[in-house]
């Protein structure tokens, strides 16, 4: 598939140290899994959710998700087992925290290459400090990473801001993060809820996501999947006026006419780009099955 369009609608974190959580994944409808061995893991159960991780990705019983693993930084005991047990496992990506910059991912990707790392393992960097923030357009345009993960709730506590509804605070940060990801061709996800009993608040906050352009949401709850996908999928009306908007153009230059208007509205080559970009989005989805 390819990676502009793979549907990364809802990437649910699943504690890799709890089994059961990782047998009950299989049936989440959640486009893509984060097998976390960072901070939903406490220290002494980290080898065994290293080792639970790895054979969740070699199980080849999780369907068409998009499986990766979050390794603990560099800069913890932990960090350099992580990467060269998850590098071998060979998943979609490894889950880089608190990226610093393009020397840390180097070495990231150093480490991945000696632990035999297939090519499609890529990183995933999450963008949760200041540094990061500074650093990310760099970070964004480092070639084996495929995607930005904002981590909202670190940033918003290395900034000293206050976590409201309507995310003020942190607006100006997500949007320089989603232009540095646009710049280089890469996929972004907003970052977590963290109220899980708040459907409401929830709902708002991934609307807010959705219309800024992210391409999904990080959640911490299968409660948050479903809505999440149904947010970030083209609706039955969006793709027949997409189909419609295509035509129409199409008509139009047929006739020798360089604009169209579908609806009232004027239709140009911009138009018909997102109109096709919404039935391939539509179309990816639909192959997850």
């Amino acid at each position: 598939m390819n990676d502009d369009l793979r549907p990364r609608r809802s990437v649910l974190y699943m504690p890799a140290a709890n089994a059961r959580a990782l047998e009950k994944a299989r049936d989440i409808p959640a486009d893509a899994l984060i097998f976390d061995l960072e901070d939903a893991v406490a220290p002494d159960a980290k080898p065994q959710a290293r080792e639970q991780a790895a054979a969740a990705v070699r199980s080849g019983t999780y369907g068409n998700k998009e499986l990766t693993i979050r390794c603990n930084g560099l800069d913890t005991p932990w960090g350099a087992d992580d990467l060269a047990v998850a590098g071998a496992a060979g998943p979609s990506a490894v889950v880089i925290p608190k990226v610093s910059g393009p020397a840390a991912l180097a070495e990231v990707a150093k480490r991945l290459e000696a632990a035999g790392a297939p090519d499609h393992t890529k990183i995933w960097a999450m963008v949760e400090t200041p540094e990061a923030l500074f650093n990310v357009r760099q970070i964004a345009g480092f070639e084996r990473v495929a995607m930005l993960v904002m981590g909202t709730n670190d940033l918003a506590k290395e900034l000293r801001a206050q976590q409201v509804p309507g995310r003020a605070p942190l607006l100006p940060h997500l949007a320089v993060a989603l232009l540095a990801a646009r710049e280089a061709g890469k996929a972004i996800v907003d970052g977590v809820y963290n109220d899980v009993r708040d459907a409401e608040g929830f709902a708002a906050e991934a609307r807010q996501g959705f219309e800024m352009g992210f391409d999904g949401k990080t959640l911490i709850h299968p409660s948050q999947v479903e809505p999440t996908n149904a947010l970030w999928a083209p609706s039955d009306e969006a793709i027949d006026y997409a189909r419609r908007v295509i035509e129409a153009f199409e008509q139009a230059v047929a006739d020798g006419r360089g604009v169209a208007t579908v609806d009232g509205r004027m239709i140009e080559n911009l138009h018909v780009d997102n109109a096709r970009r919404a039935l391939a989005v539509a179309e990816a989805i639909a192959a997850l099955g």
